[in-house]
């Protein structure tokens, strides 16, 4: 009952994106547009729950340490290693700190995107999505190993993609360029 409620809401929202689409029955560009919402999305909740200044000295900070106990161990310095071991209680809370920042969007973007995702995975046109990449793109994207993982229909045309896969490139894309735009730094 809730499902069908949020399948029809997510229908009307996105249901005219693919109305649009120059090929709705293979709704490449639809996918492509839910996939930059989503990464936009993602991103805006980066930008607004993580303190990114702060996000930057406990990398560098962490960066440092680690740096530091590779050359102790390097040098086989058993004083230097005594010492660092003391600051590892110190790092450990600081990486916990890490890793609450990075879990702040992740809570807050999750059930949408759940949701997003299974109403992409109930509208027949989207899931019936094949893009056909080229030749390089499909084995440079290592998108053999991708279909070990989720299954293509028997009778899709080589070097094709499904709607997941395409997904995931469009959305992989977009998060960069929007993480640039939005002047965050570091990885996704």
């Amino acid at each position: 009952m809730v499902l069908e409620i949020v399948y029809g809401a997510l229908n009307a929202v996105f249901g005219p994106f693919i109305a649009m689409d120059p090929n709705p029955q293979n709704p490449i560009l639809t996918v492509f547009l839910i996939s930059a919402i989503v990464a936009f999305v993602i991103t805006l909740a980066n930008k607004l729950l993580v303190d990114q200044e702060r996000l930057e000295e406990l990398k560098v900070e962490m960066q440092e340490f680690q740096q530091e106990m590779m050359e102790a161990r390097k040098k086989n310095d058993m004083a230097a290693l005594e010492e660092i071991q003391k600051k590892q209680m110190e790092f450990m809370d600081k990486q916990r700190e890490m890793m609450t920042m990075s879990f702040k969007p992740m809570i807050v973007t999750f059930i949408p995107i759940i949701l997003v995702f299974y109403w992409m995975g109930q509208e027949p046109h989207i899931v019936n999505t094949l893009v056909i990449l080229p030749q390089i793109a499909y084995y440079v994207l290592l998108v053999p190993l991708w279909h070990m993982f989720y299954g293509m229909p028997p009778n899709a045309p080589s070097y094709a993609i499904g709607w997941l896969g395409w997904y995931i490139l469009c959305s992989f894309a977009m998060s960069q360029i929007f993480r640039k735009f939005m002047g965050l730094k570091g990885g996704m």
